[in-house]
């Protein structure tokens, strides 16, 4: 049928079917804000103890009645973005107010995260949403959540 489309072990390149990952702790899965530098350098958003990264892609239907009743998709369209959640115990670092001003001016900031194996993913984001909680007997803690503006860049 035209159009059909398959993919096999073979179409993938040989780099990516070879990849041999490793486990890398979640601890070293870092969140650091720029410091709104012409050259930005990055500061760990300290305190935090869980961090949870999404690449969203949209996906455009381009199924028509020649499709034989399977859904077709339209490779490269769509809007992409990355999602980012992170929870954990304030400490008053200066990465942390950083992310505090720009939750309350709704200003974008630069954001990278970092993994352990070196690989990072930087871009431009915006803090859509901070939560502070504490109990009387425990420490103060927050959760945030980002979403990516423009270009996320894989380094």
């Amino acid at each position: 049928m035209a159009g059909d489309v398959g993919v096999s072990g073979a179409d993938v390149p040989r780099e990516l079917r070879e990849i041999d990952m490793a486990v890398e702790k979640g601890s070293a899965f870092l969140l650091k804000v720029g410091n709104g530098a012409a050259t930005v350098v990055y500061a760990t958003v300290a305190g935090l103890r869980t961090t949870q990264m999404s690449v969203n892609g949209e996906a455009i239907v381009v199924t028509t009645k020649d499709s034989g009743g399977w859904r077709q998709l339209l490779s490269g369209a769509g809007v992409r973005s990355v999602s980012v959640s992170g929870a954990g115990v304030f400490t008053g670092s200066v990465a942390e107010l950083r992310v505090k001003a720009s939750a309350l001016t709704g200003v974008l900031d630069d954001y990278r995260l970092a993994f352990e194996g070196g690989d990072t993913m930087t871009g431009k984001f915006l803090v859509s949403r901070l939560d502070y909680a504490g109990d009387f007997n425990g420490e103060r803690s927050y959760t945030l959540s980002l979403e990516s503006s423009g270009a996320v860049v894989v380094g």
